[in-house]
């Protein structure tokens, strides 16, 4: 397969391995309706394209657009020629739900994920490329410093799993660290047992200063000193699990109602 000359400014690294592209693809459990994001060069379309599957594709570069719809033969009908983060992914599949795909630009990964995220109720599973560093931290457990903000809201509503490590000779250009494919599978209750816009703004300001204990770093919130007397409220955040943030919410969103 001839490449399309990489475009450095869209953060885009091309895998070069079928092996590894097919490991992706046979990754995902869900085959009914999937999108793909950045197909760019086509390496997972063309496994895709196999399975009897409803399949689209959103690729932001047109040169990466006439290649598909030239080289692949693929429809241009399925291929939406913008910017993923700007779809209306309630449109793509007439609200039914699907799964992502994709070898994600580094530079937009963490916007694709809080997208996935936001739109969870369409979105029923997604196997994608990361940043081996990203990857680790939408995956890690609480306790340790590469867990986060990625590591909780993500796992609030999925369960997560770091798949294999992908070395950068693999990728054309070539990256200066190695990537991970991670698998999400949204968990069975879509709801969380909290306030979730509370629970959102909790986890982003205890993250914002995760050295200080969260009495210190939730002091804008104005909480009643009875409150803040709270054990939990000794703990910094790295040290919660997603389940101690969802408590934590409760305890702040029944504070806030006196």
């Amino acid at each position: 397969m001839q490449f399309v000359k990489p475009k450095k400014a869209l953060g885009q690294h091309f895998l070069n391995n079928k092996i590894v592209a097919e490991k992706i693809v046979e990754s995902l459990s869900d085959y009914q309706n999937i999108l793909e994001i950045g197909p760019g060069t086509g390496i997972l379309t063309q496994f895709l394209l196999k399975k009897k599957i409803d399949l689209r594709l959103v690729e932001i570069d047109n040169e990466s657009v006439s290649f598909l719809i030239s080289k692949l033969k693929i429809n241009k009908n399925i291929i939406y020629n913008q910017d993923f983060l700007k779809l209306n992914l309630s449109e793509l599949f007439e609200n039914k739900n699907f799964s992502i795909i994709g070898n994600f630009p580094y530079n937009i990964s963490s916007q694709i994920l809080f997208k996935i995220i936001d739109n969870r109720e369409l979105i029923s599973e997604m196997c994608g490329m990361f940043q081996y560093e990203v990857a680790e931290r939408i995956c890690e457990k609480e306790g340790t410093k590469k867990y986060g903000i990625l590591s909780v809201l993500t796992q609030a509503f999925f369960d997560t799993k770091l798949l294999f490590e992908v070395p950068n000779k693999f990728f054309v250009p070539p990256p200066k660290v190695n990537s991970a494919v991670i698998l999400l599978k949204r968990k069975k209750n879509l709801k969380i047992n909290c306030n979730e816009k509370l629970f959102f703004k909790i986890v982003k300001i205890s993250f914002q200063q995760r050295r200080k204990t969260l009495r210190n770093s939730l002091k804008q919130l104005n909480l009643t000193d009875n409150l803040r007397e709270h054990i939990i409220f000794d703990k910094r955040p790295e040290q919660l699990s997603v389940n101690q943030f969802i408590d934590l919410t409760n305890l702040i969103n029944q504070d806030l109602k006196y």
